[in-house]
């Protein structure tokens, strides 16, 4: 007899194979979506520090709440939480989808995890 078809075995292996093959890129697949919550954080942060200064420029002073037309937050992000003392700026932001925050600061006062005046870090 001539049949055509795969055996019970065959398809087991295959089925195996693709089980092994997901097992390892669904982990990979999931860091992948915390590194762009983080860019999303850290680019908001830079945008929210560049509509600072441009808002210094126009009013020779730092402000805690930025004018929707200035800044707007991507979707999932909280925040910013906005601190101004004298010519110091600190702020950071949270994400909905990881419990990570990111800090940036102008000026003299640290705000951790930031370390760097202007560069936004996360924990």
């Amino acid at each position: 007899m001539n049949r055509k078809g795969f055996t019970l075995i065959e398809l087991l292996i295959v089925v195996v194979i693709i089980g092994i093959l997901a097992a390892i890129a669904i982990p990979k697949f999931a860091n992948t979506k915390e590194k762009a919550y983080l860019a999303t954080m850290k680019s908001d942060l830079r945008n929210m520090i560049t509509a600072e200064e441009s808002y210094f420029g126009d009013n020779t002073a730092y402000t805690t709440s930025l004018p929707a037309t200035m800044y707007a937050t991507s979707t999932g992000v909280t925040g910013p939480t906005i601190t101004v003392a004298g010519s110091d700026v600190t702020a950071w932001v949270a994400h909905t989808q990881t419990t990570r925050t990111c800090a940036i600061y102008i000026g003299t006062t640290a705000l951790a995890p930031a370390t760097k005046e202007g560069e936004p870090k996360c924990t």
